[in-house]
């Protein structure tokens, strides 16, 4: 790397934008299905509300908006999602560049967060809330780090639009800033920062950007927590110590989850110089050290008197992103030279930008050869053309909100409800013939209308269930023969 690039690291976002649009190429070459989160946010899109259930709503707000102007389409879902990982990319390099001197160490920083799995390959594949929360605590991290080192206004209102985000993306977000405020007060030099009359504006941004939420979560908080209470505390009849036990242990292994890959990719990078590295430090690598320290110590409070038993590693997204960045600066401190150590780096990235595209896609595209069928191989898109040349339906009723959202994207004028979620229930009186869809066991099992369906149907519409039909579709990418099987019936179907 020569000085001039050093000095200029905008081919680092130039290198990002074009991954990223590729990875819009590679999805929308993959399937026309959507998986889980992509159908959450098809679905929802119906209505616009200021809570949906356990995910904050800054996701759906903002992909509700994005179909307003481009329609229900995986087009905008692919780039909304990659627009906001780039957007997160850049902040990281443009927080980078504010406290490394050597742009290689800018770069390798930057372009490292594609070493962390969770991020490389599991925000591609389904995650929305979680890239949400990625995004928020990219822009809470740059502000907070301008604020301390170049103060201003700008500075403490980026950082209030990060928390304001992020407490709407996930709840647990909230541990991140609990944690940059402690870290820096515990250093004599930074505390001016905080001890700040703007810092009063950093939280009136918040206030202001989760008040809607906060008023709607005053009256579903039960709604809005259980579920993901239910996911932490599942740790059955198991005893407080047998309980903390597999809290400790779930937060070890998601954080060797996390950051093995990372430290294997620095370890094969730098060498022997590494380790001496790990024992150097700066004002920056303190402080998030003690970043890193006090979110660990707020989960572990979550494990020890909330009852958490199963701490999943996407959860560490909001404080464990900023690890490449904590190596390059241990490394810098150490006064390691980059040159070999940068060189060694590009073949490592170039695997990763390559390999996780063509993971995804053959993930998927393989199954013509191997038989094993993921959720992007079902075809609901095939499914509804077929039901559509009976009739066309005025409304639709599905199952799962899986369903629902693969429906929606391509009949987005129909109202699609889900048995699973009742917060969304319009009128449906005078919608006829109403289509109802669900999805069948692929070996054995009940071919009837499910009893979830029959008894919303009495209990909504008075109607008693109908007769109920079966529909097998070629797969995506299906071997031979193989299809999927869906149970369908109409309710008043014209003729």
């Amino acid at each position: 790397m020569t000085e001039s690039n050093r000095r200029d690291i905008s081919w680092i976002f130039v290198l990002l934008a074009a991954y990223f649009v590729l990875q819009v190429g590679v999805r929308l070459a993959t399937s026309h299905s959507l998986d889980l989160d992509e159908a959450e946010q098809a679905f929802r899109s119906q209505w616009l509300a200021a809570g949906y259930g356990p995910q904050p709503p800054f996701y759906n707000w903002l992909q509700y908006t994005v179909f307003q102007f481009a329609g229900v389409s995986l087009t905008a879902l692919s780039v909304v999602k990659n627009l906001l990982l780039f957007i997160s990319y850049l902040l990281y390099g443009l927080t980078a560049r504010l406290v490394l001197r050597d742009k290689a160490l800018v770069a390798i920083a930057t372009l490292g967060l594609l070493t962390i799995p969770q991020m490389a390959f599991e925000m591609q594949r389904d995650l929305t809330h979680t890239v949400a929360v990625f995004f928020s605590a990219s822009i809470f991290f740059y502000g907070f780090i301008r604020s301390l080192k170049q103060p201003s206004l700008a500075s403490y209102l980026i950082s209030g639009i990060g928390i304001g985000f992020g407490l709407l993306a996930k709840y647990n977000f909230a541990i991140l800033p609990a944690a940059a405020l402690i870290a820096a007060l515990a250093d004599a030099r930074l505390r001016p920062r905080i001890f700040d009359w703007r810092l009063v504006l950093t939280a009136a941004v918040a206030l202001v950007i989760t008040l809607p939420h906060l008023f709607w979560l005053k009256d579903n908080l039960d709604f809005a927590t259980a579920r993901t209470l239910e996911k932490m505390t599942a740790s059955g009849d198991a005893s407080y110590l047998k309980q903390v036990s597999m809290g400790v242990s779930s937060l070890a292994l998601a954080t060797i989850s996390f950051a093995a890959l990372t430290v294997a990719v620095f370890a094969i990078v730098f060498g022997k110089s590494l380790r001496p590295a790990l024992a150097s430090g700066s004002q920056w690598t303190r402080l998030l050290e003690r970043m890193m320290l006090v979110f660990l110590a707020g989960i572990l409070l979550l494990i020890v008197f909330g009852g958490a038993a199963g701490i999943k590693d996407r959860w560490l997204v909001p404080m464990l992103f900023i690890l490449p960045l904590y190596f390059c600066l241990k490394i810098e401190a150490a006064g390691v030279t980059t040159d070999r150590a940068f060189r060694r780096f590009i073949p490592i990235l170039a695997v990763i930008m390559i390999g996780v595209p063509a993971a995804l896609y053959g993930s998927v595209a393989t199954a013509r050869f191997t038989g094993h069928y993921e959720r992007l191989n079902r075809p609901y898109a095939g499914m509804l053309e077929t039901l559509r040349k009976q009739a066309e339906p005025a409304a639709i009723l599905a199952d799962d909100s899986l369903l629902a959202g693969n429906l929606r994207q391509d009949i987005p004028g129909v109202p699609i409800l889900s048995v699973d979620y009742p917060g969304f229930n319009p009128d449906l009186t005078g919608r006829r013939p109403l289509l109802l869809v669900w999805l069948l066991p692929q070996k054995g099992g009940s071919e009837t209308l499910p009893p979830a369906m029959a008894q919303w149907l009495q209990a909504n519409l008075g109607v008693s269930a109908p007769q109920a039909s079966v529909i097998d579709v070629p797969y995506v990418y299906g071997r031979g023969d193989d299809s999927y099987r869906f149970g369908y019936a109409w309710v008043n179907q014209p003729g």
